[in-house]
């Protein structure tokens, strides 16, 4: 039985009947009592709808931690921006959000989705990379008044980048669901590892060398033993390369004994397993390395490589032919001065 599926029924048997009234067969009160005992012990994932448009959908994966999976897709007028996988964790005495979407608009129904579990004051609004789709969210969240958080290159990276993605996300939004974006620089920039305490749990934050950015940060919920890769983790959505490929090749490996009770991607599932869940990213990054660094070898050109390297891993993500181009033309362009 699929997660999913045994969550649903989870959530049946809280709008069961009591045994006896109308399940058409009898059950006695020590099966009961056993059947609730199994419930309350089987791993939580518990999907809290939307509200007429509202809110966004979000799932319970852990307790205290809820992910809204974004779509596997660019950003639309349609999608409102909303293609990436945003998370917020509830502690004792204040909400940390972990990225907010691709749009204000988005970030807003996101927001609205936290009210809909807790009224807790939102404390942080942590950025884990500088990219449009999990930032320009944040004007949503000003009014809370929080602290933005964010890798230590992170304000430099936005603000060197912010005239070319407002530019490019108007376009790809248009003006009416583009309205309200504005870049928010953090206000707390993590280089050595920074703890938040959000009363009750503790979150780690850990700033990472270039790999899918040069601004990517790790969270880790000391509660649950959640780790958050964000970007540097791809599911479905094929890996998209902004930094350096040897940089994220490199991470992926030392990730491998990295222990978790469950990893949260950028793009993909509400949650996975590791180390199952970095395999197929770490093969698709390998393989442009490999093809890239053969065709360098053979005197091929940037143009032979983009036809080339990497088209066996065509049937295996959603997205391919949006982003794989980009990603051999940046992998060529560092490797070939190896």
């Amino acid at each position: 039985m699929s997660q999913m599926k045994r969550a649903r029924d989870q959530e049946q048997v809280q709008h069961d009947p009591p045994a006896n009234q109308s399940l058409g067969f009898p059950i006695s009160r020590s099966a009961f009592l056993r059947g609730a005992l199994a419930f309350a012990a089987a791993p939580l994932l518990r999907v809290l709808p939307g509200h007429a448009g509202e809110a966004l959908e979000v799932a319970e994966i852990a307790p205290g931690i809820f992910v809204h999976q974004g779509r596997y897709e660019v950003q639309s007028p349609e999608n409102r921006g909303d293609m990436a996988n945003a998370s917020f964790i509830v502690g004792n005495d204040a909400i940390a959000v972990i990225d907010t979407l691709g749009s204000a608009k988005v970030g807003q129904e996101f927001h609205a989705a936290i009210r809909a579990v807790t009224g807790r004051p939102i404390k942080y609004v942590i950025n884990s990379h500088m990219h449009p789709d999990h930032v320009f969210g944040n004007a949503a969240f000003k009014a809370d008044n929080p602290i933005f958080v964010g890798h230590y290159k992170l304000a430099r990276g936005l603000a060197t980048r912010a005239d070319r993605y407002l530019a490019a996300n108007k376009q790809m939004l248009g003006d009416d669901t583009f309205q309200g974006i504005e870049v928010i620089l953090p206000t707390l920039a993590v280089k050595e590892p920074v703890s938040l305490d959000l009363g009750g749990r503790t979150l780690l934050l850990e700033a990472q060398s270039t790999a899918h950015t040069d601004n990517d940060l790790i969270i880790t919920d000391s509660q649950t033993d959640t780790l958050f890769l964000a970007d540097l983790l791809f599911s479905v959505h094929v890996p998209t390369l902004d930094g350096s490929i040897k940089g994220w090749l490199t991470l992926l490996d030392s990730l491998k004994d990295r222990k978790a009770a469950r990893v949260v991607p950028g793009h993909g599932p509400h949650a996975m397993e590791l180390p199952a869940a970095l395999i197929p990213e770490q093969d698709y990054l390998s393989t442009i390395a490999t093809d890239v660094r053969n065709l360098i070898k053979e005197g091929k050109t940037l143009e032979d490589a983009v036809k080339i390297a990497g088209m066996s891993q065509r049937d295996k993500w959603k997205l391919f032919d949006y982003y794989h181009l980009r990603n051999v033309t940046a992998a060529f362009a560092e490797l070939e001065w190896e």
